[in-house]
């Protein structure tokens, strides 16, 4: 039987740890994340306030613990959108071949080459700034590379005896491609996904630390890292804090994609 890496068992456990914060915020956490107390402005970390206190006296900790909520939250609806949208616009594109699969492709080859933040800026512009708006620029960002992975494996198994023998027996071509084809190119579906969730989140953080993604006074790890900017030697944990937990929500990710990878390879 096949053992699962170190490295996964590693990166499930960071996720577990980040997850869990992130669900025992929807109930609980140590102050109110928005609550402001000038007497314990800049106070570092220590038993009170485990991660320190921001320029308004607010708990990191709490801030933190919400912030992971709503940046996990943004980057699975993210992730998930994008690889049901580019799996099945992969699977049927690679299956029809012809004029469809060279229009589809150039437009992906397209929509990759556009900057990331310029196309948050224009969303913004024709939306309103806020997280839906970052959700549908992250997710037309993502969709290529789901519809190329799908559509390499689609390109590798339609022409298999399995294939051509189900169509022999009058298999309909949208059973062939769900039925037949997609659970092979399955491994390669979750590994791809589990790792996108690691470049979701940073995307996530790098446009709320621009001001594209959640607004004041909801936190996110990106937007806490913009707001600590100014007092960064004053009161380091406050954008060390926020940049730790993004920094292990990442490699949390990555090591679980490497693992399925891996796995599916052996």
């Amino acid at each position: 039987m096949r053992q699962w890496s170190g490295d996964f068992k590693i990166g499930v456990a960071l996720a577990l740890i980040v997850a869990g914060m992130a669900l025992v915020s929807l109930f609980y956490t140590p102050y109110n994340y928005n609550g402001m107390d000038p007497t314990v402005r800049f106070m570092p970390p220590g038993l009170r306030h485990l991660m320190g206190t921001d320029n308004f006296g607010r708990d990191v900790f709490s801030r933190v613990m919400i912030g992971g909520r709503y940046t996990l939250l943004v980057s699975f609806i993210t992730v998930l959108g994008s690889a049901a949208i580019g799996s099945s616009l992969g699977l049927v594109t690679g299956y029809v071949g012809g004029l469809c699969n060279e229009l589809v492709m150039r437009f992906m080859d397209t929509v990759s080459s556009f900057p990331g933040i310029l196309l948050a800026l224009v969303m913004v512009s024709l939306m309103e700034n806020g997280p839906f708006t970052l959700i549908i620029a992250l997710l037309i960002l993502f969709i290529p590379s789901y519809v190329r992975i799908m559509r390499s494996g689609m390109l590798q198994y339609k022409n298999s005896d399995f294939v051509k023998t189900a169509e022999i027996m009058g298999a309909s071509p949208v059973r062939i491609i769900f039925v037949h084809i997609l659970p092979n190119i399955g491994p390669s579906l979750l590994s791809a996904t589990v790792l996108g969730l690691s470049n979701a989140i940073l995307a996530e953080a790098t446009m709320s630390y621009l001001g594209l993604g959640i607004q004041p006074p909801v936190p996110s790890w990106g937007r806490m890292l913009s707001e600590s900017q100014n007092f960064l030697f004053n009161a380091p944990w406050c954008a060390l804090m926020p940049g730790i937990m993004i920094m292990v929500t990442v490699i949390a990710f990555h090591y679980i994609g490497e693992g399925i990878r891996k796995r599916s390879e052996a």
